[in-house]
């Protein structure tokens, strides 16, 4: 299949597993704390993907390591952590939606950093994006006093430090198969995530069973939902571009809404005009 169809068919499959990862957190969250989540996480993604990479790392030279010390960091590293703790106080269905303006930042971020051309539409919809985020987040808090909408803030954090991944890999490690590049990362991220893990008190909570019962969530979350949807998501990068594979975020939205009808979450009427407002921001930014 060639490149131009593929990417579509990548988008689809990475919508389904990144939409359904918010589901997974949240479930996983039951039992652990968002250090204990976030770090469980990346070992078992790391794990898997020493068994089924590790040769790929000797395609890796040593120019290559500071970018994917980076790109482990704002990729995977620190947003694992601020969905974690985001998502102790705000729903899995607002957390993906505000995930979606990962393509927003990526669109400024290559603006400012990388100097990529840019149209006027696309300033507007970064715009729209602006004002779909402050209706949701603004409504979000008045009508669900029980939920801390100061946590948003993370979660934005998150998306601009996915917008610095794409630009970093797209710019920097065009040259390494998703494989190497993935693996590379989570070698990278291996023994830090194994002391925050310690530190966390990881190793006595799972000694509890209501520990035990959420661990095979973040094992599906770290497999599936991290280390093949990233080695997936970097092909993505290579035969698109930075926005177009971050305008994945604006389908995971869809997918984790379904998830939140089912697990009894819901969107009052502003906050889905604000997600709407937000997907017209990113489709504009976005589109050629």
């Amino acid at each position: 299949m060639e490149n131009k169809k593929l990417r579509f068919v990548y988008l689809a499959i990475l919508a389904l597993v990144w939409g359904s990862s918010f589901i997974l957190i949240k479930r996983g969250l039951l039992g652990l704390n968002p250090f204990q989540l976030g770090s469980l996480r990346i070992v078992f993604a790391a794990l898997f993907l020493l068994i089924i990479g590790f040769n790929s790392i000797k395609n890796i030279q040593l120019r290559h390591w500071k970018y994917l010390a980076l790109t482990a960091c704002f990729g995977t590293f620190v947003p694992v952590f601020l969905f974690s703790y985001a998502q102790t106080q705000i729903s899995s269905t607002i957390s993906a939606i505000l995930n979606s303006l990962t393509p927003l930042n990526t669109l400024l971020l290559g603006i400012l950093l990388f100097k990529i051309d840019f149209q006027r539409r696309q300033i507007f919809g970064v715009f729209f994006g602006l004002v779909g985020s402050s209706l949701l987040i603004l409504n979000g808090a008045a009508t669900h006093p029980d939920q801390n909408y100061a946590y948003a803030i993370l979660l934005i954090l998150a998306s601009i430090c996915y917008a610095l991944n794409v630009n970093f890999i797209k710019r920097y490690l065009s040259d390494l198969s998703p494989l190497s590049i993935t693996t590379g990362n989570f070698v990278v991220m291996l023994i830090p995530a194994l002391i925050v893990m310690y530190y966390s008190g990881f190793f006595e909570a799972v000694q509890v069973q209501q520990t035990q019962d959420v661990i095979i969530y973040i094992a599906i979350l770290g497999v599936v939902g991290t280390a093949l949807a990233n080695i997936l998501f970097y092909r993505l990068i290579q035969i698109s571009s930075p926005v177009f594979a971050s305008s994945v975020t604006y389908l995971i939205p869809v997918v984790a809404f379904f998830w939140g009808l089912l697990d009894n979450e819901g969107l009052t009427f502003i906050q889905l005009i604000g997600a709407a407002i937000i997907m017209f921001g990113v489709y504009l930014s976005a589109k050629r």
